[in-house]
């Protein structure tokens, strides 16, 4: 079975950059998607970015141009490059996998997920 687990979440200010990572067992490395969500107290969860088998990547609007997506097979690891945070994006990262999902942007597709990490922007 795959299993994923989060690292590198933490408190940083506005304005600072963090990277988060996922290492995935099993077969996640042929996981037609892996991408990451995430969830704030009372809300819903919110896909934040996705990258394909092939290596295409997808973010939400929310996060486009200042998050970065991208994995390493030889290490079944994925990341998130987290740029120019602001407290809006304040919530619990989730790392996901899929093995036939076809639409990335929907939590629903996805089969298998890490226990997440938690981000916190002070303003």
């Amino acid at each position: 079975q795959v299993q994923l687990v989060e690292s590198g979440g933490g408190l940083v200010q506005a304005g600072d950059s963090l990277r988060v990572s996922c290492a995935a067992s099993g077969r996640a490395s042929s996981s037609s998607f892996m991408g990451w969500f995430r969830q704030a107290p009372g809300k819903e969860r919110e896909f934040v970015a996705a990258i394909s088998l092939f290596g295409n990547t997808y973010y939400g609007d929310s996060v486009k141009g200042r998050f970065i997506i991208s994995r390493d097979n030889a290490k079944n690891t994925m990341y998130l490059q987290m740029n120019s945070l602001k407290p809006e994006d304040t919530a619990v990262y989730y790392c996901a996998a899929t093995t036939a999902g076809r639409y990335y942007y929907s939590s629903r597709e996805y089969d298998y997920w890490g226990q997440g990490t938690q981000v916190t922007v002070s303003s």
